[in-house]
């Protein structure tokens, strides 16, 4: 009896003193790679969180927009064109008579350029009937269009442009009519005629 009370004593003493085998998670992961079947393709994706936009149209083609009629108070659409050789100064005064309608409360409708219109100056020669290019002058415009400006306001408008309207350049108001919304184009004789063609 002794023997084995012995025996059973000693094998639970040695199962007590076996050290269990834990691994740190730190020294667990240098070894053998937790994350091998994890898939890492979407990471960093964010695209798919956003709200899904309506495709984009296609744009129109430029139209016309209403023409708005005088009333008793107010002038209709109307354009104030700065015209002059210097692209510079052109751009300047535009943008100043556009900043200007601004703080006096006046609509702007849109602001454009009309094509460059250019203009060969020719020389004679002093003895012969020849006659040369001597240089070639560019004349910039822009548009101001405006629209609904009050009666009672507008002297005072015309009148501070007026003032400071820099030298050579030219300063004219007019209404808007359907001739002007095509002077905006570039006219193509060549392509006309292939539609006349096609159309015929």
């Amino acid at each position: 009896m002794n023997r084995a009370v012995r025996k059973v004593l000693n094998q639970a003493l040695t199962s007590c003193r076996a050290t269990p085998c834990i691994q740190h998670p730190v020294w667990a992961s240098v070894s053998q790679r937790q994350y091998k079947s994890m898939p890492t393709h979407g990471i960093g994706r964010w695209r798919h969180l956003l709200p899904k936009e309506a495709p984009k149209k296609k744009k129109d083609r430029h139209q016309m927009k209403q023409i708005m009629s005088a009333t008793e108070t107010a002038y209709g659409t109307l354009n104030v064109k700065v015209s002059g050789f210097d692209m510079t100064v052109v751009e300047h005064y535009s943008q100043y008579i556009h900043n200007l309608c601004n703080r006096f409360g006046i609509k702007v409708a849109e602001c454009y350029a009309l094509p460059t219109k250019s203009t060969e100056v020719m020389l004679m020669q002093e003895q012969g009937t020849k006659m040369y290019v001597d240089s070639i002058l560019k004349t910039h415009e822009r548009v101001v269009q405006l629209s609904s400006l009050n009666a009672a306001l507008c002297p005072v408008f015309m009148e501070v442009i007026l003032k400071n309207q820099p030298e050579g350049v030219q300063l004219s108001m007019k209404e808007h009519t359907e001739a002007d919304y095509h002077a905006r184009f570039k006219a193509r004789p060549e392509l006309e005629g292939l539609m006349a063609q096609i159309g015929q």
